[in-house]
Order: C-alpha cells, then sequence, then structure tokens
C-alpha cells in the first residue's frame, strides 16, 4: 500500500554532519503557505521507546476531524542507529514512521507530530521533513521549545503568543486548556502559521495535547507495553 508521494527521498545511513547538511539543503522545499480547504481527516505520529535502547515503538492515528474518533492506525516496531539529538529527530524516528505511514489503510489530509516544525534551528524540525516525504500538510506540535523566544501566554484557552527566531516568527505558544503551561506550535509543511494554531486548538478536547498527537501517544505506549502487536486497524474491520 504505496503512499508517499512526496517531493524528495534520500538514504538515512547518515552520520550527525550529514544529517546537519542534508536539512540545510532542503529547508527552501519547505512549503508554508495557506492549506485552504476543508479537513476530513487527521493524522497523529508519535514514538515510544525504553531509555537506553535503539528498538523504537512507532504509531500514526487518523482520526475523524470534526468528532476527533479514532478511525484508523498503524504501528511498527524497528530498532535505529542514529542517537538522539534534539535537532536531528527525524533521522532517528522517521524510518519507523514512514513504515507505518505505507500500511496505514486511511490516508489524512493533515498530519500532526509530536515534534517541531519550522521553530528549529535550521527551519526543519520533523513535520517538515515529514511533509516532505509524504506531501501531506503537516504540523509540528511539541511539548518544550527548541528555539527562539516568546511570552509565557495566560494559562487560558485559546490565549497565545509568537515564538520569534532570528527576527522571524517560527511558531506560537499556545494554551490549549485553562490552567495548564503551552504546547509550541509551529507549521511543517504545505500549511500556514495561523492556521496550524488554529487545527491544534480546535483538536484540543479537554487535555493539553491535541487529540491527534495524544492518541498517537496512548497508542505507542500500548504497543511498547505488549498490549497491542505491529500491525493496523480501521474501523468496522474489527
Amino acid at each position: 500500500m504505496a503512499h508517499t508521494s512526496g517531493i524528495i527521498k534520500h538514504r538515512w545511513d547518515l552520520k550527525p554532519s550529514e544529517a546537519m547538511q542534508l536539512q540545510q539543503s532542503l529547508r527552501d522545499k519547505v512549503l508554508i503557505q495557506p492549506f485552504g480547504r476543508p479537513i476530513r481527516y487527521i493524522g497523529g505520529a508519535d514514538i515510544s521507546y525504553n531509555k537506553g535502547s535503539a528498538e523504537l515503538y512507532a504509531g500514526i492515528v487518523v482520526l475523524d476531524y470534526e468528532s476527533q474518533q479514532i478511525l484508523a492506525w498503524s504501528t511498527i516496531v524497528q530498532e535505529s542507529p542514529f542517537p538522539y539529538i534534539p535537532s536531528l529527530l527525524s533521522f532517528r524516528e522517521l524510518p519507523p514512521l514512514m513504515q507505518a505511514w505505507e500500511k496505514l489503510p486511511l490516508i489524512p489530509d493533515v498530519m500532526m507530530t509530536d515534534s517541531q516544525g519550522i521553530a528549529h534551528p535550521r527551519r526543519m524540525g520533523e513535520a517538515c521533513h515529514f511533509g516532505l516525504l509524504t506531501g501531506i500538510a503537516s504540523i509540528g506540535c511539541a511539548k518544550k521549545n527548541l528555539v527562539g523566544t516568546y511570552e509565557e501566554p495566560p494559562k487560558e484557552r485559546g490565549a497565545y503568543r509568537p515564538i520569534q527566531h532570528q527576527e522571524e516568527v517560527v511558531g506560537y505558544a499556545l494554551c490549549t486548556k485553562d490552567g495548564i503551561k503551552p504546547v509550541f506550535i509551529s507549521p511543517g509543511y504545505a500549511i500556514d502559521l495561523e492556521e496550524s494554531r488554529d487545527i491544534a486548538l480546535y483538536c484540543a478536547r479537554g487535555y493539553k495535547i491535541p487529540e491527534p498527537t495524544r492518541q498517537a501517544h496512548l497508542l505507542v505506549n500500548r504497543l511498547r507495553r505488549g498490549e497491542i502487536e505491529p500491525g493496523v486497524w480501521q474501523r468496522g474491520e474489527d
């Protein structure tokens, strides 16, 4: 089931210095532009692992955009030889995520990854990289800020403040629930800043983390604990 119709392909057996060079060469291919059409399905991607282990538990979920009900998922377990380096996470995490993507039984209109988009030192966070590989509009939703500065938004749902890096707005610190600290939203590919922020807020249904990445997180932790086997599932196929 081949889904990949992105604009790039490359080898993954890279040294960290080579990975940085590749990011620099790809950054001009990242499109930040209005998505501009209705969303029917939204996907979420996440990775889980045991500390000190090279084995990664990767998963992608697809949700109905309006209801945020899970419609399908795909999971895979794979070892990654690439080290954990915060600005190079895509080289560690995307190889198994791309295998999960290829098996996914339902393709989303927009993807949300537990990572950065353009709020990245080289404007090439994992959400950007994922979008270039798949051709799918992608949003980064991170728990921590990676680059730039921002003012803390009020702890009120919907409050936000821009993240500034090198005199450019690269994302938003967004409060998704009353009384909690923000998440960090940035566009990854084929979507703009404001849409990324608005979609993340729309998908936050009573929790800090928006449902696409929250459900992906729950899924891969179930996989890591052995509660489910690697594979695919689609609603109506139980």
